[in-house]
């Protein structure tokens, strides 16, 4: 350590009293000597000066009050052992008198000077700590990554307290040769400040005292503050994943609600699926009655592994099969199977499926499989999370199911009525019509055969005879209106020509030149048009009747209008609103707008399949 006056005079500390005391001694005896040695004729004013050194350091090293004493104890030896005569002290003489002021004087400043420094020093020490403290906190409690902040602080440390070098580690590091270390242990913080061994002690308890208190706090609150971070950052992006999920979970739910049809309700489940759970593919299969195949319902950016609407043969080895032997959840983390699809699979870079399965109600229709193009598995959470994708198209299954039982049932119906009215025709025609028929021809004959003198008897058979053939002909009506035979025996086409024909109104006609429908739809088909002439010769008083029927793509659009008053409600009743039932029944949608004094205008879509 080296003992320049700047560096006695920048000590921060004291050192302990018998250490000065003995200093004092030391100066005192070595000045003492000294100056005994000198020739005789050296100047006493200048042997005195001789004793300055030891007061100077002594009352700047040791403080004020060890440099007050060896003022006096230099001045006493001055007096005793090198003024004429030696061995006699005169404490009253002006020359004892003026040399102790001398040395007090000087004791006195160099005290004050260095109790001046070392409190300069003191606040310089301060004002460097709290910078350091400001720094280190600035740097700890705002950095992301406090690992990588450990040695931009160790450096700070450094720079303040004049070290070569710094380091702070993770964990307990034992002291070595080559450095010295300093726990930095509070609460939960494991770390270890590393410094160049060999440090004055000093530098090392300032260490201790000021560097060390404050990185434990700094470290503990950084510790804290990354925690709270990081599981803020986790709970938001937790938060962020339930609104997504929420967000797809409400879009297909209006998509079921809406009875949108289950292929694009299965589309919208794959992408919803895929863009929530981050997987690059995702399929929605349906299994075969046989249990051996599966059938793609629905897909997102799977075109290139399987196209939709592929049958597949189940594979073990593959998520699909192993769903399907468990009626459970499933994952395969690898495709290591010789099948068709594992080799797919494996071309197009899928590493790991999960599956789960699609109950509806208490059978098993298919599965949900979303497949990762990445070497690691995919969560552990994903089974749980496409449970409620799984149960959404569950859900649309038994919809689609229950409204395809629905309108089956509805077609059952209107087919059982048009059997009926048919064979009630048929019972009229055949039996009750040519009964009457042939009582008309009897009676006729009857009267042809009667002698002219019964003349009123024969008007009166005559008469009956017309009541007859009128009745038959009413009855005719009820026929046709049961069931037109003529659908039986033309088609729609000839049938609706028909009732154009006697209609007493204007009817234009626009058909395709051949309408090919099964029985039921010519038979709704022929009583909208029915329906609407009636209305329109009885109620909107037209003139002119526009139908328009056009059969593509399966659908069968059939367009009624005419110029006729308007006002037309259905829900004041009549025979429409049956008409609209019949529609409903068979899995269509009929319109009416009828606004007053525009005429009505009749829209009737109707979906068939071909028989």
């Amino acid at each position: 350590m080296r003992l320049s006056p700047l560096a006695l005079l920048q000590r921060r500390t004291h050192p302990r009293r018998t250490i000065g005391v003995l200093a004092a001694v030391l100066f005192v005896a070595a000045e003492t000597s000294l100056a005994a040695l000198l020739p005789t004729a050296t100047p006493v004013r200048t042997l005195d000066l001789m004793y300055l050194p030891g007061i100077l350091v002594v009352a700047s090293w040791c403080g004020l009050g060890l440099g007050l004493l060896t003022a006096l104890a230099s001045t006493v030896a001055f007096d005793l052992f090198v003024t004429e005569p030696v061995w006699s002290l005169r404490p009253t003489t002006g020359e004892f008198l003026a040399t102790l002021a001398i040395f007090l004087v000087i004791a006195l400043l160099t005290g004050a000077i260095s109790a001046l420094t070392r409190s300069l020093a003191a606040k310089a020490d301060a004002w460097g700590d709290a910078s350091l403290c400001a720094e280190l906190a600035g740097l700890l409690l705002r950095t992301p990554d406090l690992t990588a902040a450990l040695p931009i602080a160790a450096h700070h440390v450094a720079r303040v307290f004049g070290l070569p070098w710094a380091s702070i580690e993770p964990g307990v590091i034992p002291s070595d040769k080559a450095y010295s270390t300093l726990p930095l242990c509070d609460g939960s913080v494991q770390a270890t400040l590393i410094v160049p061994a060999g440090l004055a002690e000093p530098t090392l308890q300032r260490l201790r005292d000021r560097a060390v208190p404050s990185l434990e706090s700094l470290l503990q609150a950084a510790m804290e503050r990354e925690h709270v971070t990081t599981t803020a950052r986790r709970n938001y992006e937790r938060l962020r994943q339930i609104a997504n999920e929420q967000a797809a979970l409400r879009n297909l739910a209006t998509l079921v609600a809406h009875s949108v049809p289950p292929s694009d309700v299965f589309d919208a489940v794959a992408r919803e699926m895929s863009q929530v759970l981050g997987t690059e593919h995702t399929v929605i299969a349906r299994y075969e009655e046989d249990g051996s195949t599966l059938m793609t319902a629905g897909t997102y950016n799977y075109e290139e592994i399987v196209a939709s609407g592929t049958r597949l043969a189940l594979e073990k080895g593959t998520v699909s099969d192993l769903v399907f032997r468990t009626r459970a959840p499933g994952r395969i983390d690898a495709y290591r199977g010789d099948g068709a699809l594992s080799r797919r699979l494996r071309e197009r870079g899928v590493f790991s499926s999960v599956g789960c399965p699609i109950m509806v109600g208490q059978e098993l229709w298919g599965v949900a499989i979303a497949s990762s193009s990445t070497p690691q598995p995919l969560p552990a959470d994903t089974e749980e999370r496409m449970l409620e994708f799984t149960e959404l198209t569950a859900a649309a299954i038994a919809n689609a199911q229950s409204h395809s039982d629905l309108i089956a049932s509805r077609a059952r119906v209107v087919t059982a009525t048009d059997e009926t009215r048919r064979r009630i025709e048929r019972d009229l025609h055949d039996g009750t019509q040519q009964n009457l028929v042939s009582i008309g021809l009897e009676m006729r004959a009857i009267e042809a055969a009667m002698p002219p003198e019964l003349e009123q008897l024969r008007d009166q058979l005559s008469a009956t005879a017309r009541a007859v053939d009128n009745a038959v002909a009413e009855l005719q009506e009820i026929s046709r209106g049961l069931h037109p035979a003529i659908l039986a025996r033309g088609g729609l086409k000839p049938a609706l020509t028909v009732l154009a024909r006697r209609s007493p109104i204007a009817v234009q006609l626009s058909l395709p030149p051949v309408c090919p429908l099964p029985e039921r739809f010519e038979v709704t088909v022929y009583y909208i048009v029915s329906e609407a002439l009636t209305n329109a010769t009885k109620y909107a008083h037209a003139n002119k009747v526009y139908v328009d029927l056009t059969i593509a793509e399966l659908l069968i659009r059939l367009s009624i209008r005419d110029n006729g008053l308007g006002g037309a409600d259905p829900a004041r009743g009549s025979g429409l609103t049956g008409l609209t039932d019949r529609v409903t029944a068979l899995g269509g949608r009929m319109e009416i707008m009828s606004p007053a004094g525009g005429g009505t205008t009749l829209l009737a879509e109707i979906p068939y399949a071909s028989e």
